[in-house]
C-alpha cells in the first residue's frame, strides 16, 4: 500500500530488478491493479509528501483521484484521464481519492509513472497538465474497430497534447475482439507495453492481464493482436544517458544534490501544504 489508497505493484526499477536506467527516461512504474474500496466519508490517499527532479503522470483507468501542491495547482481526473505534474525544483504534493468516489466506493484502477528530467531541466519551476480523455488525438487503427489514444508524442500519425522536457511517445491502444495493431517505436527509445485488460499477443509473445512487456532495444516493430480484446498503455522514451541518484521522493544525478534536496525541504523551501 502506498499511503491507505493506492495498492500497487511496483514494475520497475525493483520488480524485475533491473538497472535504475533500464527504462530512461521513465524510472518507475508503481500499477494500481483494479481494486474495490469501500464507502467512505474520509478520502484515502498519500499526505503531503516531497518531490524534486522528475515528474509523475497518473493515469485513470477507473474511479478518480484528486491532488494538490504547494505551488496551487490541484485537479481531479477520471477513467481515461491523466495528470502529469512535472515536479522539477521541488514541490509538496498530496494525492487521494475523489471526494464523491470516496462516498459512493467502488473500483479503482491506476497507474503512476516517473519520469525522469534531463538534467538541464531538473531544476524548472513546477508545473501541472490535467489531459482529459477527449483532449488527447484519438486514431481509428487500419483494423476497422480498434483504435488508440495518443497521450504523448507521435504514433499511428498523432500527436498527443502532453508537453515533454525530452522525446517520449505515451498511448493508449485500445484493440477490440480479433483486433490487431502494427506500429514502429524508435530503435533508439526504451520501450515497454503494459496490458490493463484483457489479453494480447505481442510480436509472437502472449502477454496477460497486468503483466509489462518490456522490448529489446535492437528496433521495434510491433505486431499486436488480441482474441479476446485488450487494453494497452504503450511508452517508448529517448533514453537520459545521465547519472542517476535516487532516494525517496527524489531523483536526482549525484548524492550531493540529494542532500541538497533534504536540506531545502527542511528550510521550507518546497513552499507549505496542509496535510
Amino acid at each position: 500500500m502506498v499511503g491507505d489508497g493506492f495498492r500497487v505493484s511496483n514494475f520497475f526499477p525493483q520488480g524485475y530488478n533491473m538497472p535504475q536506467d533500464r527504462l530512461s527516461p521513465f524510472f518507475l512504474l508503481d500499477y494500481n491493479a483494479p481494486v474495490d474500496f469501500s464507502p467512505r466519508e474520509q478520502p484515502r490517499g498519500v499526505g503531503v509528501h516531497p518531490h524534486r527532479g522528475f515528474e509523475t503522470v497518473t493515469i485513470a483507468f477507473k474511479g478518480k483521484v484528486a491532488h494538490h501542491d504547494s505551488a496551487g495547482h490541484s485537479g481531479v481526473i477520471g477513467e481515461g484521464d491523466v495528470q502529469w505534474m512535472t515536479a522539477g525544483s521541488g514541490v509538496l504534493h498530496k494525492e487521494y481519492h475523489e471526494a464523491e468516489f470516496s462516498r459512493t466506493g467502488g473500483t479503482f484502477h491506476m497507474a503512476q509513472l516517473w519520469v525522469n528530467l534531463p538534467r538541464k531541466h531538473k531544476m524548472e519551476a513546477p508545473r501541472y497538465q490535467p489531459i482529459k480523455k477527449e483532449d488527447m488525438a484519438q486514431v481509428p487503427l487500419p483494423d476497422g474497430k480498434s483504435e488508440a489514444r495518443i497521450i504523448a508524442g507521435e504514433l499511428f500519425g498523432a500527436k498527443g497534447p502532453a508537453r515533454t522536457w525530452s522525446p517520449i511517445i505515451a498511448a493508449m491502444v485500445k484493440l477490440a475482439a480479433g483486433g490487431e495493431a502494427r506500429f514502429d517505436l524508435p530503435a533508439s527509445y526504451n520501450s515497454a507495453m503494459l496490458v490493463v485488460e484483457g489479453a494480447a499477443n505481442v510480436n509472437s509473445s502472449d502477454a496477460l492481464t497486468d503483466h509489462l512487456v518490456v522490448f529489446r532495444n535492437d528496433g521495434e516493430e510491433v505486431s499486436v493482436t488480441s482474441s479476446e480484446g485488450a487494453t494497452l498503455l504503450v511508452l517508448s522514451g529517448e533514453p537520459l544517458n545521465e547519472p542517476i541518484a535516487a532516494y525517496g521522493p527524489f531523483l536526482m544525478n549525484t548524492v550531493e544534490e540529494l542532500q541538497q534536496a533534504f536540506k531545502d525541504v527542511a528550510a521550507g523551501k518546497f513552499g507549505v501544504l496542509e496535510d
